[in-house]
C-alpha cells in the first residue's frame, strides 16, 4: 500500500467504529509508528509504505488501528501521552492525562514558587506533580495515592522526566487520602475522582472501559473526596497556602460551598479551553489558629 491508500485504510477503519477524531489518530499512528510525519504525507502519498518504513511497521501500524477500532484508547496502545509538553508512560493502572488539566498545572505554578513544599492528591500517573517540579526549581514533592499500581507508573514517570536534577527531591507515598501524609505543604493539588457513580456508564468506551474506575467514581454526587479532602487539608496546609481541584463542568457551586465552610478564602474559579468550569482555587486564611 502506498502512504495515503494506508492512511485511508486507517481513517475509514476507525470512522467505521465510531472514532470521533479519526483523522487525527490514523495520523498520530503514521507519525509514532512509522516515524511519517503529516507533511511527508502530503508530498509523498504515493511512495509505497513498505519502502519507506517496512513491511514490520505496516503490519504495527494496522494492528494499532484494529485495536483502536475497538476503542482501545489511543495512549494506551502506544504505552504514553504527552502533557505539558512532557511524555508520560500511561496503562490500565492510571487515569489518562488530558489536556484540561493543564489548566490545574498552569493555575498552581502561579501559585508555586522555587522551594516550596507541594503535595498531590490522587496523583495517578503523577503528571501534576511532575510538572510542577519540573518547571519550577528546589521544589518538594509528594504525590500520594491509594493504588500502589498507580504509584509505580508515577514513580517510572518521575524516574523518566526528573532524572537525578540535584534540587528536585519528590517522593510518592501509598496513602488512603491524608491516612499516611505527614507534615505541611504551601501547595495542595488534585485532580480527585468526580464523576457521580450513576453518570459513568454514559462516558466514552474509553473512559468507562479503560480507565481504572477508582480514578473516576466520585460517589453518588461526585463530591465524596472533594468533602474528604477539603474538610481534612487545614491539618496539612500552612497558613496562607493554596488548593486546586479540577472540578467537572457543574461542580463549581458546591465546591466553592465546601472551600468556603471549612475556612478558605479567595476561591476562584477558572474556566477550560470550551468555556467551562474546570478549576477552583481557594487560600487557607492566615488568621486560623489550628
Amino acid at each position: 500500500m502506498t502512504l495515503d491508500e494506508i492512511y485511508a485504510f486507517g481513517v475509514n477503519e476507525l470512522t467505521r467504529a465510531g472514532i470521533k477524531d479519526a483523522k487525527i489518530d490514523a495520523s498520530i499512528f503514521l507519525e509514532e509508528i512509522c516515524n511519517i510525519k503529516k507533511g511527508y504525507l502530503l508530498a509523498h502519498g504515493n511512495e509505497e509504505l513498505n519502502e519507506t518504513c517496512g513491511s514490520s511497521l505496516e503490519q504495527r501500524y494496522i494492528e494499532a488501528i484494529k485495536k483502536r477500532s475497538e476503542r482501545i484508547p489511543l495512549q494506551h496502545i502506544l504505552g504514553y501521552t504527552s502533557f505539558m509538553g512532557l511524555r508520560f508512560k500511561v496503562n490500565e493502572n492510571v487515569l489518562i492525562p488530558r489536556q484540561d488539566t493543564e489548566i490545574l498545572v498552569e493555575e498552581a505554578l502561579k501559585e508555586v514558587h522555587d522551594g516550596m513544599e507541594i503535595l498531590d492528591m490522587c496523583t495517578g500517573s503523577g503528571c501534576i506533580l511532575i510538572s510542577l517540579l519540573k518547571y519550577t526549581n528546589g521544589c518538594i514533592g509528594v504525590g500520594a495515592d491509594i493504588s500502589e499500581k498507580a504509584l509505580e507508573i508515577a514513580r517510572e514517570n518521575s524516574d523518566a522526566i526528573l532524572g537525578e536534577a540535584m534540587d528536585i527531591t519528590y517522593s510518592y507515598v501509598n496513602s488512603d487520602l491524608f491516612e499516611n501524609i505527614d507534615g505541611k505543604f504551601d501547595v495542595i493539588v488534585s485532580n480527585p475522582p468526580y464523576i457521580a457513580t450513576n453518570k459513568i456508564d454514559s462516558l466514552e468506551p474509553e473512559v468507562k472501559d479503560y480507565d481504572p474506575i477508582g480514578a473516576l467514581d466520585g460517589g453518588e454526587d461526585g463530591l465524596y473526596f472533594y468533602q474528604k479532602i477539603i474538610t481534612e487539608a487545614p491539618k496539612y496546609l500552612k497558613l496562607g497556602g493554596s488548593i486546586l481541584f479540577e472540578i467537572g463542568y457543574d461542580e463549581k457551586d458546591a465546591v466553592s460551598k465546601l472551600l468556603e465552610e471549612n475556612g478558605f478564602t479567595d476561591i476562584e474559579v477558572i474556566k477550560d479551553y470550551a468555556g467551562l468550569d474546570r478549576v477552583v482555587k481557594a487560600r487557607r486564611k492566615i488568621c486560623l489558629t489550628n
